[in-house]
């Protein structure tokens, strides 16, 4: 189970990674999303990979369906083990990048899970209605892990209190829904609005939990990274 727990990398340097991936004596589930790639690049992937560690790329694509085939193609030659895109992308271009991770995975491999972002769990309400003119966040959501579905995409990524949302608006048993916004009780959700616990989210149905905050910023990120999984496992510890 302790594979479904991703560790959200929040840091900014490599130094910083290896200081944290060190601490563990086991092989983990870790993300590595935008401010940490665009400062080390491929290199951090490969050197987590060294190290026997899942990746998930999180840099959520949203371009033209030609270029994000092209860099999806490249992305998978990286062997991450999950990659994402925006939904608001729409139907062509999440085609494309699945396209291009089909044709980029090595010979032997097995492909990437491709993932697509419904809405961030930093957006509200509020937001969704008088920011992007959706009708509400709710239809956003259903309409956006619809098309996903529809152009043979793996999940979405969306808050855990959305799951059961998602999960009405599509037809397929094993469409995965990876989901951040995951906090510790005791910690602060600092700037996201839509977040809930470890053993909440495995009630929702999530299929994956993200982590951040309440293991990296931990004093002992081990003993909060093994308080995670009991939530999650519903262990009592």
């Amino acid at each position: 189970m302790s594979s479904q727990v991703v560790i959200a990398l929040d840091f900014s340097s490599k130094d910083e990674v290896m200081n944290f991936v060190k601490k563990f004596q086991k092989s983990l589930y870790v993300k590595v999303g935008m401010e940490l790639f665009y400062k080390e690049g491929p290199a951090i992937i490969k050197e987590l990979k060294e190290l026997g560690h899942q990746i998930f790329l999180d840099l959520k694509l949203h371009d033209i369906p030609n270029t994000v085939k092209h860099a999806m193609k490249n992305i998978a030659s990286l062997e991450v083990d999950m990659v994402n895109v925006h939904a608001a992308g729409g139907t062509k271009m999440m085609k494309a990048a699945l396209e291009g991770l089909e044709e980029g995975t090595p010979a032997g491999k097995k492909r990437p899970l491709l993932i697509a972002v419904t809405q961030l769990t930093s957006t509200s309400e509020e937001q969704v209605i008088h920011e992007q003119g959706i009708s509400s966040l709710q239809d956003s959501i259903k309409l956006y892990a619809s098309i996903t579905e529809e152009s043979g995409l793996d999940g979405v990524v969306c808050s855990p209190l959305d799951v059961e949302l998602v999960q009405a608006a599509v037809e397929g048993e094993n469409f995965l829904t990876v989901t951040p916004g995951i906090r510790l009780a005791e910690n602060s959700v600092d700037d996201q609005v839509r977040v809930t616990t470890p053993a909440k989210a495995r009630q929702f149905g999530s299929s994956y939990i993200v982590v951040g905050r309440s293991i990296t910023k931990s004093e002992n990120p081990v003993e909060a990274y093994e308080e995670v999984i009991a939530q999650w496992e519903g262990v009592t510890i």
